[in-house]
């Protein structure tokens, strides 16, 4: 779809730097109405959304847990964001990213999936 185009300009007579990449949709029908579009775009997020995890680091022998790290997963790398404030670490996997959770003797890492719609809301 987004094949390299010369397009004319745009009704305010400007030109937009993607319009040698994106191709004028005027004068294009839609493929369907709207409740079949939104249904497809739905479907479409559906299918490719990420996997969501957390990084927990475990103290001691369940004694405490805290949430270190967020983390999604998409096909071929893990992205992952600190609690920190800011530290964002991307890895081929989420088990190669956990071990740098790990602290000393005492602290250990471990992921935990989540299924956001089944897990009831504290509060």
């Amino acid at each position: 779809m987004l094949a390299a185009a010369q397009n004319p300009p745009s009704p305010e007579g400007t030109h937009h730097p993607m319009d040698a990449y994106v191709p004028d949709p005027r004068g294009m029908e839609p493929i369907c109405d709207e409740a079949e579009f939104t249904a497809l775009v739905r479907g479409m997020v559906a299918d490719e959304a990420p996997r969501l995890f957390a990084v927990v680091q475990e103290y001691g022998d369940r004694v405490d847990a805290q949430i270190a790290a967020w983390g999604m997963v998409f096909g071929d790398r893990a992205e992952i964001v600190l609690l920190d404030g800011g530290t964002r670490v991307s890895a081929t996997t989420p088990e190669s990213a956990l071990r740098g959770f790990h602290l000393g003797p005492h602290i250990r890492a471990r992921l935990v999936w989540c299924a956001p719609h089944t897990a009831p809301r504290r509060g």
